[in-house]
C-alpha cells in the first residue's frame, strides 16, 4: 500500500515488518559515507529514504519506492523508509532554473515570482497556500451555519458598481465591457430577491497602477451581503464571529505551516476585543502617535491604529467607521450627524497588523435616494439603470469584503502580498 511522508511514522511502530510504497517528489540528495539518502516530497511533507547503492536520478524527478518504515528520531518526522526498490517515473533535467529545496529567506521575490512554476513545489511557499485554502474553507462554512447562501456572479459588467473607474476593458464581440471590481451590484440585487443573506469567493480586478507591497490587480474577494439590518455594527459583530471562526480554523488544521513562518493567529476573545471608532476618532488617535501631520486614514496611519489597539485592547485588530461620504461609493448609507456638520457614513473598514483587510458598510436600499445622491458622484440614472429593482421593494442591508490574501499575508507576517497570490497579477506581470 502507499502510504503519505506524514503517515511513515505510524507505519513504523504498528507493522515494521510489512513493506509499503511511497512516491512524490526527489526533494534532495545526500551521500553519508557510503549510504546514500533521498528526501521524498510529497503533499503531506518530507520522507527519508534510505537506500544502500547511490541512485540514478536528478533533483525533481518523480519517483516510486518500496522498502520498509523504520522509525529515526533525526529524519524528517520521526521516520524513514528502507529502500528495496525504486522506479524513477518521470526523470528531471539536470538544468533547473530554480533550486526548489532553496531557504526563501534567500531568494528575492523576483526570483520566486519569475520561477514561479517550479518556486510553488517549495514546501515553505506551499504552506502559504495551504492556510489561504484553510481561510476560504472556513469563511464558507461559518456563513453556511447563518443561513448565508453561496453565489457565483459574473465577472463580465457592463459598468463599474463604484462610479465606472479603475476598471480593466474587455473586447466582447461589437462592444466594450469590463472585468468586475466586486459583486456589489449582484450581492445586493440577490439579497433584494429574496435570498436576504449571501457571499461568494471570487475573482476581483482592479485597474490601479500601483506596485506596493499591498496591492494587486487581480485579488479574491471574499464578499458578503446581509439583509434587514440596523447599520453596519451589525456588520462590524458579523465580520468579528467570522474572523475568529477563520483564525480558529487557521490554528487547528495549519499549525505546520505557522510554524514554518513563525506565525500566530489571534484568539476568538481578543477579536472580540477589538475596538470600533469613528473615522473623526481614528484621525484624532493617528495625530497623537505620529511624527507629522496625518489627514487620511492612509497605510501609516493604519499601521499606527494598529499599534494603538494592540496596546490599549490587546487585540491585533481595529474597527474604524463613520467614514466622511466623500470616501465611500454612491450606494452608501449616509448618516446625518446635524445640521453644520459634514455627513459620514455607516461604513467601516477593519484593520489587522497594520493592514486594512476588509471594507464595507450599509447601502441605501431607497431608489429615489440612490437618484439623489448621483450629481455628487458624477453620474446619471442610466448608470444605475439595475439598480431599479430597488423601487420594486429592497430591505435595508449591507455587508463587506475581505481580501483574501491581504488576510493571508498579516496573518503569516509575508513582506509582499504578491507572496499570498498563487500567479499575482500586476502592471508588468501577467505570466505564468
Amino acid at each position: 500500500m502507499r502510504i503519505l511522508a506524514k503517515d511513515a511514522a505510524e507505519a513504523a511502530r504498528d507493522a515494521p515488518d510489512t513493506e509499503v510504497e511511497a512516491a512524490g517528489w526527489v526533494h534532495r540528495l545526500r551521500n553519508m559515507g557510503g549510504v546514500n539518502f533521498i528526501i521524498l516530497r510529497d503533499r503531506s511533507g518530507l520522507l527519508q529514504l534510505v537506500l544502500d547503492e547511490k541512485p540514478d536520478i536528478t533533483p525533481e524527478s518523480v519517483i516510486r519506492v518500496r522498502g520498509l518504515p523504520a522509525l529515526n528520531e533525526k529524519a524528517p518526522g520521526g521516520a524513514e523508509l528502507r529502500v528495496a526498490s525504486l522506479e524513477c517515473i518521470s526523470r528531471a533535467g539536470g538544468d533547473l532554473p530554480y533550486q526548489v529545496n532553496a531557504d526563501i529567506s534567500r531568494i528575492g521575490l523576483e526570483a520566486i515570482l519569475d520561477n514561479r512554476t517550479l518556486s510553488l513545489r517549495n514546501p515553505k511557499i506551499q504552506s502559504i497556500f495551504r492556510v489561504q485554502a484553510v481561510i476560504i474553507e472556513a469563511f464558507s462554512a461559518y456563513l453556511r451555519s447563518l443561513d448565508f447562501t453561496e453565489i457565483k456572479t459574473s465577472k463580465l459588467i457592463g459598468s463599474g458598481t463604484e462610479g465606472g473607474t479603475e476598471l480593466f476593458e474587455v473586447e466582447y464581440f461589437d462592444r466594450k465591457v469590463y472585468l468586475a471590481q466586486s459583486p456589489q451590484f449582484y450581492k445586493q440585487v440577490l439579497v433584494a430577491s429574496g435570498l436576504e443573506r449571501v457571499f461568494e469567493v471570487a475573482p476581483a480586478y482592479r485597474a490601479e497602477k500601483h506596485d506596493t507591497p499591498r496591492h494587486l490587480n487581480e485579488y479574491v474577494s471574499m464578499d458578503v451581503e446581509m439583509g434587514f439590518i440596523d447599520s453596519e455594527k451589525d456588520l462590524i459583530e458579523l465580520e468579528k464571529g467570522l474572523l475568529a471562526a477563520i483564525f480558529d480554523e487557521v490554528k487547528k488544521k495549519n499549525r505546520r505551516d505557522l510554524e514554518a513562518w513563525n506565525a500566530s493567529v489571534p484568539d476568538p476573545e481578543s477579536v472580540r476585543r477589538a475596538p470600533t471608532i469613528s473615522y473623526a476618532e481614528a484621525l484624532k488617535i493617528a495625530n497623537g502617535e505620529a511624527r507629522g501631520k496625518i489627514f487620511d486614514i492612509n497605510p501609516e496611519a493604519e499601521r499606527l491604529l494598529c499599534e494603538w489597539s494592540a496596546r490599549e485592547y490587546r487585540t491585533d485588530l481595529v474597527f474604524v467607521n463613520e467614514f466622511p461620504r466623500r470616501y465611500r461609493p454612491f450606494y452608501t448609507y449616509p448618516l446625518d450627524q446635524g445640521e453644520g456638520k459634514p455627513v459620514s457614513t455607516m461604513s467601516f473598514d477593519a484593520l489587522f497588523r497594520g493592514l486594512e483587510i476588509t471594507t464595507g458598510g450599509r447601502r441605501q436600499h431607497d431608489y429615489g435616494a440612490l437618484l439623489e445622491a448621483l450629481p455628487r458622484f458624477g453620474m446619471t440614472e442610466e448608470s444605475i439603470a439595475g439598480y431599479a429593482v430597488f423601487k420594486y421593494g429592497c430591505p435595508p442591508h449591507g455587508g463587506f469584503a475581505i481580501g483574501c490574501e491581504r488576510l493571508t499575508q498579516k496573518i503569516l507576517g509575508l513582506a509582499n502580498i504578491k507572496e499570498a497570490s498563487l500567479f499575482p497579477r500586476d502592471r508588468r506581470r501577467v505570466e505564468p
